[in-house]
């Protein structure tokens, strides 16, 4: 199940992708049909034989969750018999499911997914409406969730279930050759400048930690409104600009950057938690290389979803929501620690690294870091930008910041 580190949350080489898919669905006239039908109410009730559930992931969520759905099925076998897996792309998702609903041929039971395959479904009505007709069902999701994946669960529009949550960054990361480094953004903009093609990060459209510094520079610089990269990131683009005169390229990836803070090409780059914790456990970065915050930082929070297409029958519901109770329980969220991916990943109150697995605790011992809690404790916390938003940076960046500068990785 352990697969090679891939960009916290959304598989994010496809993100832009599947953004404007999603932006182009809006104009779409089959847009919100919603032809598949959701079961009566009454309907949602055990099943008479075990079922087999079709999980399809797009957003590399297996890696945190797949042990939850086998510790589900083991414990219930007369409701499960067995359980499938399946990855596709995000931006084949919406269209995959959509043809399968109008074809009355719905194969696919569960979805997880980050915002961008969240939001496709929401514009089309693909999905299952959980949190509102089917609520009973559920936990309290208002009361079970950490404030910020509480906030993230909001983006869902009740068609979806948060199970896992990280606060992200952005972060710096840097090797132990940078003697002094930045604490602010000026003095990052400077040591760029005494220190040319020393820096380094990725397209923020194919790139976690990419798109993260792009979100929260405009609250480390106070610029005038953080969820508007149009009209409210004067001092942010302006910012990326001369940084940007110091930067020899951006590659398509985050993995090219930690390669080259490995191998020494670069002695900064930008990071989140879990990609600067898991390719330390991996041996893809040096284990003593380090992290830190900018001055007035906040987290960019980000989350996986649950969710279930239209089309889904009464009994199979029935199992699923009940599988999404056991999935945000304590002990089994504890499980989403993993080797760091998503780290904490936790979306629930009250889960500690002591109710994790023996390994993931070993892992967050040996390679986490100890001050992330206070940063954590210590910092705002903020969703990130909408799907049209996130597009609209995305464009901007790439025309007027790096576009010419990028190299496929």
């Amino acid at each position: 199940m352990r697969t090679p580190l891939r960009t916290p949350r959304t598989s994010a080489i496809v993100l832009a992708a599947s953004l404007i898919t999603w932006v182009a669905a809006c104009g779409a006239p089959e847009s919100g049909s919603g032809s598949a039908a959701e079961p009566a109410l009454a309907d949602v009730k055990n099943p008479s034989k075990p079922v087999t559930l079709n999980i399809v992931d797009v957003a590399g969520n297996l890696q945190l969750t797949q042990q939850i759905f086998e510790n589900y099925k083991a414990r219930n076998p007369k409701l499960v018999e067995r359980v499938t897996y399946n990855k596709v792309t995000a931006p084949e998702l919406a269209g995959k499911v959509k043809a399968q609903q109008d074809a009355g041929r719905l194969d696919i039971d569960l979805v997880l997914t980050g915002n961008d395959g969240l939001a496709a479904g929401l514009e089309q009505n693909l999905w299952v409406d959980l949190a509102g007709k089917y609520a009973s069902k559920l936990p309290d999701l208002k009361t079970v969730y950490q404030e910020p994946a509480a906030k993230m669960q909001e983006l869902a529009k009740g068609k979806g279930v948060t199970v896992t949550y990280y606060p992200s960054g952005p972060l710096l990361e840097y090797n132990k050759t940078v003697s002094k480094p930045p604490k602010t953004a000026e003095e990052l903009l400077a040591w760029a400048k005494a220190n040319p093609k020393k820096l380094m990060y990725a397209r923020p459209s194919n790139s976690g930690p990419g798109r993260t510094w792009l979100m929260g520079l405009p609250y480390i610089l106070k610029d005038s409104n953080p969820m508007d990269p149009v009209n409210g990131w004067s001092k942010t683009w302006a910012y990326l600009k001369e940084l940007d005169k110091y930067v020899e390229y951006y590659p398509t990836g985050t993995s090219q950057t930690m390669k080259e803070l490995g191998e020494g090409t670069r002695d900064i780059i930008l990071t989140t938690t879990g990609w600067d914790i898991n390719p330390r456990v991996l041996g893809q970065v040096p284990k003593d290389v380090k992290t830190g915050a900018l001055d007035g930082f906040t987290w960019v929070t980000d989350a996986h979803y649950m969710v279930v297409p239209k089309g889904i029958s009464g009994e199979k519901l029935a199992v699923l929501t009940d599988l999404m109770k056991f999935a945000l329980t304590p002990q089994q969220q504890a499980i989403t620690y993993d080797k760091g991916y998503f780290y904490p990943g936790p979306a629930v109150k009250g889960v500690t690294l002591s109710m994790a697995p023996a390994d993931s605790q070993k892992v967050v011992q040996e390679y986490g870091r100890p001050e992330y809690d206070k940063l954590i404790a210590d910092n705002p916390k903020a969703p990130p930008l909408d799907a049209k938003a996130m597009v609209a940076a995305f464009d901007k960046w790439d025309r007027e910041i790096g576009g010419q500068k990028v190299r496929k990785s």
